[in-house]
């Protein structure tokens, strides 16, 4: 099926030629221009407006352009954006305190995008491995889950299991075994004596928003611990209140030696990630270890300061575990079971699997955005919810009504 005939102006159209012309085809966007955003709402360029139902795959947890974001955003461009860590600046201590405090860590490393955090990551547990643990040179091993995404670097991909992920990038950085998602026994019949980390999101976002069973994550902590690993939390997406709590590992008895966050760490802002943890970990690090130029600037800074103020002074966890089950239930009940197969989630990160014969994702997507909800398939039979966590009442009822008219309607032919 071709893409949808939204009727765009010739601005509009020019715009996706030029992205057509000059840029790389790694993206099959919907064919919407967005020039505005505000809250939950989006406008393109025609002034058409749209409710964003994926908030940049869940970086702007905290709604668009949020007035003290741009408060925060001015005023510190107007003093100082860049130092490096050549130098200290004013606003890194105050925010690895606020952060630290936030998570319930000791200390924490700042970084620039998601996948530079995983990274990071992997190098703090080899590190850990060698110097605490004892593990021979070299042989250092992590456990990570088939259907992971944790980002597009070469070693990341590396340890996909999607083929796509994979094909034509290697060779690839050894030093990872991959268990099936969701079974705790898998992971404990995967350990050897090299084990120094087992890497998981508490749900599968790109997989299409799969959550794991009931115990899963307490169990695989237990089994980090009883072997004496580290239990390393994928938070890019589910954290920072994304799943109705702070963190989606907090809906089970888990103490995580390493977090790893990034997206909505930046309140939709500037790129800033991070890697938190325990001081038994993070501590090994020495000067020349491991560095970023961007990482920890005062303007990233700054804005994730705020980003995490917004977070918990407008008890955002709270709203996304009210409307979540909200967005769950109401679906499961409407939409029909010849076309649907299953709504799935936690809090404002949800999923609707198509059946097998209701035809491809896309054609949902294309037929919700002609609508004017902008939601975004993820595999060929899963569409993916996440709204601004700022979502008002009435524009989740109004989403709602959308989804069920597309959902009762559109057939795959």
């Amino acid at each position: 099926m071709a893409d949808m005939n939204l009727p765009l102006s010739s601005v509009g159209r020019n715009h996706i030629k030029l992205n057509d012309m000059h840029g790389a085809h790694n993206y099959h966007p919907l064919p919407v221009v967005l020039a505005r955003g505000q809250g939950e709402w989006v406008w393109d360029v025609d002034g058409r407006r749209y409710l964003d139902m994926l908030s940049a795959y869940s970086a702007v947890n905290q709604g668009h352009v949020h007035p003290r974001m741009v408060e925060t955003l001015m005023e510190q461009a107007g003093r100082i954006t860049l130092t490096s860590r050549a130098f200290y600046n004013d606003q890194i201590g105050p925010w690895l305190k606020e952060l630290t405090e936030f998570c319930g860590m000791e200390r924490a490393l700042p970084m620039n995008s998601g996948a530079e955090a995983v990274e990071t990551a992997v190098k703090l547990a080899r590190k850990w491995g060698y110097r605490t643990k004892k593990v021979a040179p070299e042989q250092a091993e992590i456990i990570v889950c088939d259907s992971n995404f944790h980002g597009r670097t070469t070693m990341i991909v590396g340890f996909s299991s999607d083929p796509q992920y994979r094909a034509d990038f290697g060779p690839f950085t050894g030093g990872f075994k991959i268990v099936p998602y969701g079974d705790a026994q898998a992971l404990r019949q995967a350990i050897t004596p090299n084990t120094v980390g087992f890497l998981v999101e508490p749900i599968q976002g790109e997989a299409g928003v799969i959550v794991p069973p009931a115990g899963y994550l307490a169990e695989c902590d237990r089994i980090c611990k009883e072997h004496n690993f580290l239990f390393i939390a994928d938070e890019i997406q589910t954290g920072l209140c994304r799943t109705g709590k702070t963190f989606c590992f907090q809906h089970e008895n888990c103490a995580p030696e390493l977090l790893i966050l990034g997206k909505a760490l930046g309140g939709g802002f500037y790129p800033i990630s991070a890697v938190v943890g325990t001081d038994a970990v993070l501590g090994l690090l020495k000067p020349g270890d491991h560095g970023s130029t961007f990482g920890g600037n005062p303007l990233a800074c700054a804005l994730s300061r705020t980003a995490l103020r917004i977070l918990q002074d407008e008890n955002l966890a709270g709203r996304a575990e009210t409307l979540g089950q909200r967005f769950r239930s109401r679906l499961t009940a409407a939409l029909p079971k010849s076309v649907v197969k299953e709504v799935r989630g936690k809090g404002l990160l949800n999923a609707i699997e198509l059946q097998s014969s209701a035809g491809p994702a896309r054609n949902y997507s294309e037929q919700l955005a002609l609508r004017g909800v902008l939601a975004k398939e993820t595999r060929s039979t899963t569409i993916r919810f996440a709204p601004p966590l700022v979502i008002g009442d009435d524009a989740m009822e109004w989403a709602l009504e959308q989804i069920t008219e597309v959902f009762s309607v559109v057939r795959g032919a």
